[in-house]
């Protein structure tokens, strides 16, 4: 059995997801270079530098998205339109459904709050997967 075929075989069955991975990544490096120069260099306040990081790197996921993880081919203005409207809302609710989270398990519950980051995070990114793949990025049949 050659172990390359394997890899090779096995990215190719995983390939939306390790992407998305990937991608979800580098819109995390993205955001943190935002805010630090932001914040750091240009002396923004740490709100608002949190707010352009936010809205820079949602931006960025959704060109990576669009082209890298789904390969959603269509620049029609009406369905570019359609999907940032649908994306920027998935991520306001994914930002709500984590602080409420957070907020059931470390105030509520006396949850540890790095423990509870983590495990918030896992479910929103399967929940932004979720609709990126199923509902703004759907393939047409």
């Amino acid at each position: 059995m050659n172990v390359g075929n394997t890899i090779k075989n096995r990215f190719l069955e995983n390939k939306e997801l390790i992407l998305y991975i990937l991608c979800g990544g580098a819109t995390t490096a993205v955001n943190y270079v935002i805010y630090f120069v932001g914040v750091k260099y240009l002396g923004i306040d740490y709100l608002i530098g949190n707010t352009i990081a936010w809205a820079g790197s949602v931006f960025f996921a959704f060109l990576v998205n669009k082209i890298f993880v789904f390969i959603s081919k269509d620049w029609e203005l009406r369905v570019i339109i359609r999907q940032v409207l649908q994306f920027v809302s998935a991520r306001v609710f994914s930002l709500v459904l984590e602080s409420l989270m957070l907020w059931v398990w470390v105030s509520l519950l006396g949850f540890d709050d790095l423990v509870m980051k983590i495990a918030a995070g896992i479910v929103v990114v399967i929940v932004n997967y979720a609709f990126s793949k199923w509902i703004i990025f759907k393939k047409e049949s």
